[in-house]
């Protein structure tokens, strides 16, 4: 399967040593796995939403030797998640609809972040956190506190007059920021 996505991938891969996270947000990832694996996808991202078979999806993500994340709607419950939660190493909470970029963040994404960590900690897990979606220097300390451990920033960077210095401010916050 020599898609478009792959070769983006494929061309990161060669370019960078860093890992990478692939997040998919597509209808039957399960049929996509393997080759975004060998394209050089480290961990691998799937929709609660677009999976018929969420446990079964993310052990054949693991089966690849990649590490296993899923992404859940602002709609869906984090309870939606409780079956899943020990087998995952990464939980992506979308903090505005998928789609495109520059959405106004949704706030309450913070209360979902905070229960999330509740049941990870509750379980004695150690799933990290992820907020994608509306982040930046407006919020990230507060989803930190919340719970989260990564942000992922868009818009907040590439469009601010000074990217670098956005960078700069969201990396010295705390926590791992990842950029698309």
């Amino acid at each position: 399967f020599p898609s478009h996505d792959n070769m983006v991938v494929e061309a990161v891969r060669r370019l960078c040593v860093k890992p990478l996270d692939v997040h998919l947000m597509i209808l039957e990832p399960e049929r996509y796995i393997e080759s975004f694996r060998e394209a050089g996808a480290d961990h691998i991202t799937v929709h609660l939403e677009a999976c018929v078979h969420l446990h079964r999806v993310v052990q054949q993500i693991k089966a690849t030797g990649a590490k296993a994340g899923v992404a859940i709607n602002p709609h869906t419950p984090v309870e939606a998640l409780e079956d899943v939660l020990e087998y995952l190493d990464l939980v992506c909470l979308m903090s505005v609809n998928p789609g495109f970029g520059g959405q106004q963040f949704i706030y309450r994404t913070l209360p979902r972040t905070r229960h999330l960590r509740d049941m990870i900690e509750a379980q004695n897990l150690s799933v990290r956190i992820e907020i994608n979606g509306g982040v930046g220097a407006h919020n990230a300390q507060a989803l930190l506190e919340a719970g989260a451990d990564v942000l992922v920033a868009g818009n907040s960077a590439f469009k601010a007059d000074d990217p670098l210095a956005d960078i700069r401010h969201l990396k010295g916050v705390g926590g791992e920021v990842a950029w698309f």
